[in-house]
Parts: C-alpha cells; sequence; structure tokens
C-alpha cells in the first residue's frame, strides 16, 4: 500500500495527502541528518578534548604509533617473505628476537622509572634519562656477550653469529636497540609522544627500502642488516631533539620549589619493579627465543609472524597505560578517574581490533603466504583474545606503579610470567607454535581476575578535596586500593 493511499480520507485528494506525506518524509530526514550531523559534531568535540588531556594526547600518540608500527611492519615482513626464503625469514626472526631480548634486558626494567620520574625530575632529567642509556646499554652487552659464549647451546637458528665479525655485529646492535627502545619512553615522559609515530613513519621507510636493496646483495643476512641500519641513524637526530631542546624546556618549566628524585627513591623503585619487567621480558623475548631453539627456521618464521601481529594488539594496551603512569605520577588526586576514562579508551581502541583479528586471522595471515596463514592462524587468534584480559592488567599495574607500589607490581607479573612460562613450554610438544597462544590466554585470564578486586577499588576511590590537597604528600604516595 502505498503513503498516498494509506491516509486518504475523503475531501483530501490524493496530490494534498502525497504532498504532507512527502514533507513529513523530508523532515524525517533533515532531523535524521541533523542528528547524524550532531553527532559526528559531539565525536569531534570530545575528540578534540581529549587531545588537550595530556593523559589521552601521549595515550593516543602511543597508539596511533603502535598502528603505524603495524602497517608498516605488515609491509616490511610482507616484502621479506616475498624477497627471502622461508629458512633465512624464519632466522633473521630468530636473530632479531635474540637482540630485543638482551637489549630490553635492562632497558625494558627502565621503561617503568622512566615514565614515572621523568615528569618529575625536573633539573635532572637530562642526567636521569643519560644513566638509563648507559646502564641498560651496559648490562646488555655483557648478556649478549654471555649469549654467544654458549652457542651451541641455542641450536642452528644461531650458529650463524659463530666467529668474531658477526659477534660483533651483534653487539652493536644490542647496544643500539637498548638507547632505541628507551627513546620513545623518554619523549613520552617529557610529555612529547606525539613525535614517537612521526619517527617510527621515518623508521619503517628506510627499513623497508633497504630490505629490498639488499635482497640480491645479502640473501642471507639481508633482513638483519636492514633493521638495524636504519634504528642506528635514528638515534641521532632523536636524542639531539630530547636533550636540545626538550630535556631544557622541561628543566625550566619545573616548579622551583620541585623536588627531584634521589638515587635511592630510584633505587628503591628498580628493586620492586624490575623483578616485574624482567617477567615481562621472559615472555615477549625469551619464549620466542625458546621456541626458535627447539623449532626449525621455517615453521619458526611461522611462529613470529603471528606472535608479532598478536604482540601489536598488546601494546595498544600498554600504550595507554604508559600514559597513564606518567600523568598519574604528577596528579596522583585524578588517579581513580584517569583510570576510568584510559580503560574505556583502551576498549573502545582494542575491543574491535581484537574481535577483527579474531574472525580475519587466515586472511590476515594468508597475505605471507599459505604456509603462515597454515600453521599461524591458531596463535593470532589465542593471542588476540588474550590481550582483552590484559588491558586490565596493564591499567592495574600503571595504577600500582604511579604510586610507586613496587612490591605488588613485581609480584603480579612475575606470577604472570611464570604461569605463561611454564604453561607454554608444557604444551610445545602438544599443541605445537599455538602453546604459547594458549600459555597467554589461560595465564592472562587468570591473572586478570585475581586482580579484579582491587582494580574494582581504584576505578570506584571517590577523590575529595582532601585527596587532591594531599597529592604531593607521602600520605599521597602511599594511596592505597
Amino acid at each position: 500500500m502505498s503513503d498516498a493511499t494509506a491516509g486518504a480520507t475523503p475531501g483530501v485528494d490524493e496530490g494534498g495527502e502525497t504532498a504532507v506525506t512527502t514533507t513529513m518524509a523530508g523532515g524525517r530526514r533533515d532531523r535524521k541528518d541533523g542528528g547524524e550531523e550532531g553527532r559526528l559534531a559531539s565525536l569531534r568535540r570530545r575528540l578534540m578534548r581529549d587531545l588537550r588531556n595530556p593523559l589521552f594526547l601521549n595515550g593516543y600518540a602511543l597508539m596511533a604509533n603502535t598502528g603505524v608500527t603495524a602497517v608498516l611492519g605488515m609491509g616490511y615482513w610482507l616484502l621479506a617473505a616475498r624477497l627471502y626464503s622461508p629458512e633465512d625469514f624464519g632466522r633473521s626472526q630468530a636473530l632479531i628476537t635474540a637482540m630485543r631480548l638482551f637489549a630490553g634486558l635492562t632497558a625494558l626494567g627502565l621503561t617503568g622509572a622512566l615514565a614515572r620520574f621523568i615528569p618529575v625530575a625536573g633539573r635532572r632529567t637530562g642526567a636521569l634519562i643519560g644513566r638509563g642509556y648507559l646502564i641498560a646499554t651496559l648490562t646488555a652487552v655483557v648478556a649478549a656477550g654471555g649469549f654467544l659464549l654458549t652457542l651451541p647451546f641455542w641450536g642452528e637458528n644461531y650458529a650463524k653469529l659463530a666467529g668474531a665479525g658477526p659477534g660483533l655485529f651483534f653487539l652493536a646492535s644490542v647496544a643500539i636497540w637498548s638507547v632505541f627502545t628507551l627513546q620513545d619512553v623518554a619523549l613520552a615522559g617529557l610529555r612529547k609522544a606525539v613525535w614517537v609515530p612521526v619517527n617510527s613513519v621515518c623508521f619503517g621507510l628506510v627499513k623497508m627500502g633497504l630490505l629490498v636493496a639488499l635482497a640480491g646483495a645479502l640473501p642471507d643476512d639481508g633482513v638483519y642488516v636492514s633493521w638495524i641500519v636504519p634504528t642506528a641513524l635514528a638515534l641521532v637526530p632523536v636524542n639531539f631533539f630530547i636533550f636540545g631542546v626538550l630535556v631544557p624546556r622541561h628543566a625550566r618549566r619545573a616548579p622551583e620549589d620541585s623536588r627531584p628524585p634521589g638515587l635511592r627513591e630510584i633505587g628503591r623503585f628498580l628493586a620492586g619493579d624490575y623483578p616485574g619487567a624482567f617477567s615481562v621480558l621472559a615472555i615477549v623475548y625469551f619464549l620466542p627465543v625458546y621456541v626458535a631453539s627447539r623449532v626449525s627456521g621455517e615453521l619458526f618464521g611461522y611462529f613470529a609472524m603471528a606472535q608479532t601481529l598478536g604482540a601489536m594488539i598488546e601494546l595498544l594496551a600498554i600504550n595507554m597505560a604508559t600514559s597513564l603512569t606518567v600523568e598519574g605520577s604528577t596528579e596522583r588526586s585524578r588517579l581513580a578517574a584517569n583510570c576510568r576514562q584510559a580503560l574505556r579508551r583502551a576498549y573502545l581502541i582494542i575491543g574491535p581490533v581484537a574481535v577483527v583479528t579474531f574472525i580475519a586471522a587466515p586472511l590476515i595471515l594468508s597475505v605471507f603466504g599459505p604456509g603462515f596463514s597454515e600453521h599461524g592462524t591458531p596463535l593470532l587468534r589465542l593471542m588476540a583474545l588474550a590481550v582483552l584480559p590484559r588491558v586490565l592488567i596493564e591499567i592495574y599495574l600503571s595504577a600500582q606503579r604511579a604510586q610507586s607500589k613496587a612490591r605488588t607490581l613485581a609480584l603480579v607479573q612475575i606470577g604472570l610470567a611464570v604461569l605463561v612460562l611454564s604453561s607454554s613450554v608444557l604444551l610445545l610438544p602438544v599443541a605445537g607454535i599455538a602453546s604459547v597462544g594458549w600459555g597467554l590466554l589461560f595465564s592472562e585470564v587468570l591473572v586478570a581476575l585475581l586482580i579484579f578486586g582491587g582494580l574494582r577499588k581504584i576505578l570506584n576511590h571517590v577523590e575529595t578535596p582532601q585527596s587532591s590537597g594531599a597529592r604531593d604528600t607521602p600520605e599521597a604516595a602511599s594511596w592505597s586500593t
């Protein structure tokens, strides 16, 4: 039945009825269009308001960096899979994983400390960052030297590091990556994380170009060399910007009565935070190195590609949490509100990404080749699911870090590492490379359930004028859940 005849009444012609109906329909369209425009305008206003908030500006910048890294990284590994043999692809992945393991040995432990203390370091900011670089580099090189002395234990994927030349290049790459790991955290701590994606874009494009250029000249080592050379080149301009521009500006803006953290305060924080960070290192880097020592180069290539994509999703949660630590260090009175906002924003972004990754995992991996899709799909799907409880864990850990609760940090992170490592190693002979995904999902769901009560107390904490006024006092520093 048409609109013209449905409401026809005596004395009203069809033309009039049609005109009235059309006018009403047009009004509905106008209201609908106005509603859509209103929603878009509201979304724009909310986004602009978020960008004026340092918590979200830093968080979104670090998330954008993860997105940029993901896109460029997929392009890079797609080229590598096409230009290099499966064996060389997998062995290069194994070398990069080992390099990142030793580079992060101390650097990852210092990321939390730099995020916590750079915002309040004032005149000592430059010295704090410089000492972090030096300690991380020396520790990493010493540990990597021990690795080179025990190469026979680590299997055929690492045999090409034997010899003075390859060994020295590996040690240099470890030192370079140690600084590269910390410079992004330094930018975030200085509230200039917006520059991190810029650095990632330049780094990613140069890396891809070099990968293609070296495919003919270095068919065995082109992947590894193309990864390290752009990293070394990126250190110079970024750290000139940090130490020459941002650090002096940060020191000038420090309040006259500010109290930079002392060595004992930083030491106490590290004493509790580092065991937890070391546990995270064991999950992110040691576990892949262990897998590489137990499987062929080709199979490890399939594992590494799926694990890399899954880790990129996990970084979204970690990046928002890093920004929360920075803001929580300077505004303790707003920690509960910042936690609630960060949690909502994190799930708003990460939830859809995890769902799409779970559904499209075979299609995503098939871009690299049929072997990647066949062997890597279960692992990528499990990691996409595991990131959902990981959001809760990261927000909780950042809240504890902002309050300098190092003991709780260590307990949660060590417990998570023990669960992931033990379950993955036990399942490896049975489930193959998917064992890491099962270990992550089981462990992170369990830990999320255990910390959920403490996280609820943080989120439901009522901020009072007394807590606002006490944010710089010892009582505020010991604000408990």
